[in-house]
């Protein structure tokens, strides 16, 4: 079989291709016109960031099997058409998680001791020693927005560093961020109390923009904040606003919203107290080397052995449990994104009823989906349907399967409950026809929703004209409906309504709908 690397990489990727027997080209730089014109020849894809795998790339590619992403990211590969051509995505999500933390404590260092600037003066011809006056590490409040796994590794760094550090992360239990050494605390409190705050979170729909002007007012005046995450989760415009008013004393970003950044789309880079790097967090000869090394031997083992490791569209199971329970793995899957969307604090414990005859099968992929739903609102690409077991364990969930062949309402029932630091929710699924799932029970409100694509649920008083407004609101801001589906609680005359749209609801728009006479609450959501 041939694969394309058509990314630079270690040469340890296509080394260990070559020993498993595949076929290798190495073309790197490929405008999108050769790449789709040579893309039919291969089995396997193997890319960092650059190559973008476009539904119109998939679609030429006629004998692709595999696409390898070396590294964690898959902004750049087209999952639902590559899902729907059957190709399997894989990347490698642990292979930078050292490296990506060390950047951050680098950027702190740098900041802390002006070695930029310091830098840029001597080579000017400069000897300005004491433009540049420093601050030691020791005895300071590190701060921690997002304490998973790099996180655990920056605070671990910051700690031989002599430094106290604190942490925010809703989705973490407090007993496990404490056994870390780590104090959990509020956003509010992370920033009012630290003196260098960095960010280790994924940019999802909850955090983009999320450290803004608020969060920069609350900091301490000589504070200092480092994002070597992801782009577009600090607002840039309210950073570069507090770098000049001095509400903080330093920046430093790895990652930006647009990039190549340059000084005509970012203002920042023109501020003497802002240092920056191009994107480096994963660029270290060992981590290139880890990634590359992984994403390789994924490949080959799946296009020699139909062996599947870390694949973010299909799971680990032979073709005949796929064929009976594949409908269920989706169903599953919807579930879990739907309550991360709805739930308020950190999951302490899953339990999982399996009835009819769907007891009877292999029901554990479907558990898996679940918790890779639950957990991709707020990992993203860091999850999949081979980590997101071990993820749950790492962050002391508890997982509890049951089976039971009765099923009173449809032939096959998928029951959840789920618990958390602030509340519950009971989920029930089932699948119509061979492929349909469908949402059939939210708590005790039953409906039946097609739950998939963008949404808006709405908690609303049962009386008359609700509908109506919703729907004009909705209209009036050029978003139209799909599919509307009412579930009535008739205990306290309060319903929910789940509405399919064309278009993402956005924050200023819900804010509208929120202020509807009768809406008690109302969640944008988005689904696979």
């Amino acid at each position: 079989m041939k694969v394309l690397i058509s990314d630079s990489m270690s040469p340890l990727g296509e080394k260990i291709l070559t020993d498993a027997g595949l076929d290798v080209d190495v073309k790197t730089g490929l405008p999108p016109e050769e790449l789709k014109a040579i893309i039919g020849e291969y089995d396997g894809l193997v890319v960092r960031s650059a190559t973008k795998a476009t539904a119109e790339i998939i679609a030429a590619a006629e004998n692709l099997k595999v696409i390898g992403r070396a590294g964690i990211g898959l902004d750049n590969v087209d999952i639902p058409a590559a899902s729907q051509k059957g190709i399997v995505v894989m990347n490698a999500p642990d292979g930078n998680a050292t490296t990506a933390a060390e950047h951050a404590i680098a950027m702190m260092m740098s900041l802390s001791r002006n070695i930029p600037q310091a830098t840029a003066s001597m080579k000017e011809g400069k000897w300005e020693k004491k433009s540049f006056m420093g601050r030691e590490l020791t005895g300071k409040t590190f701060g921690i927005f997002g304490i998973g796994r790099i996180g655990a590794i920056a605070a671990n760094r910051a700690q031989g560093l002599k430094m106290k550090v604190i942490a925010y992360d809703p989705h973490m239990p407090k007993d496990l961020v404490e056994k870390l050494g780590v104090e959990l605390v509020s956003v509010e409190e992370l920033a009012k109390r630290a003196d260098y705050i960095t960010v280790h979170v994924p940019l999802t729909k909850e955090t983009a923009n999320v450290i803004s002007t608020e969060f920069f007012t609350n900091m301490k005046k000589d504070a200092m904040f480092i994002d070597c995450a992801r782009g577009g989760v600090c607002d840039e415009e309210a950073l570069y606003q507090a770098l000049v008013d001095g509400e903080i004393a330093g920046a430093a970003l790895d990652v930006f919203s647009q990039e190549p950044t340059t000084k005509e789309n970012c203002p920042l880079l023109s501020l003497n107290n802002f240092i920056c790097t191009p994107h480096l967090g994963a660029s270290t000869s060992e981590a290139q080397e880890n990634v590359a090394t992984a994403i390789a031997e994924q490949v080959a083992e799946y296009l020699n052995k139909g062996v599947v490791t870390n694949a973010v569209n299909v799971p680990s199971v032979s073709d005949d449990v796929l064929a009976q329970v594949g409908p269920y793995i989706n169903l599953g899957e919807m579930l879990g994104s739907f309550h991360m969307q709805i739930a308020k604090g950190g999951v302490q414990e899953v339990s999982i009823e399996y009835s009819g005859e769907l007891a009877e099968l292999n029901t554990s992929p479907v558990t898996v989906a679940f918790l890779k739903g639950l957990f991709t609102p707020i990992l993203q690409d860091a999850v999949n349907y081979v980590n997101a077991p071990v993820i749950a364990k790492d962050r002391g969930i508890r997982v509890v399967e049951s089976k039971s062949d009765r099923s009173n309402d449809f032939i096959n029932v998928l029951r959840i409950k789920v618990k958390t630091n602030e509340g519950e929710n009971e989920l029930v699924g089932t699948v119509f026809g061979k492929n349909e799932p469908r949402l059939v029970r939210l708590n005790t409100s039953r409906l039946e929703a097609e739950a998939s694509g963008p949404m808006l649920l709405v908690y609303n008083n049962d009386v008359p004209g609700v509908i109506g407004a919703i729907g004009s609101t909705l209209g009036n801001n050029g978003v139209n409906i799909s599919r509307m589906t009412v579930g009535r609680e008739e205990a306290s005359n309060q319903n929910i309504t789940l509405l399919s749209t064309d278009s993402v609801i956005s924050k200023e728009l819900l804010e509208e709908v929120m202020q509807l006479e009768n809406i008690d609450n109302a969640l944008a959501l988005e689904l696979v």
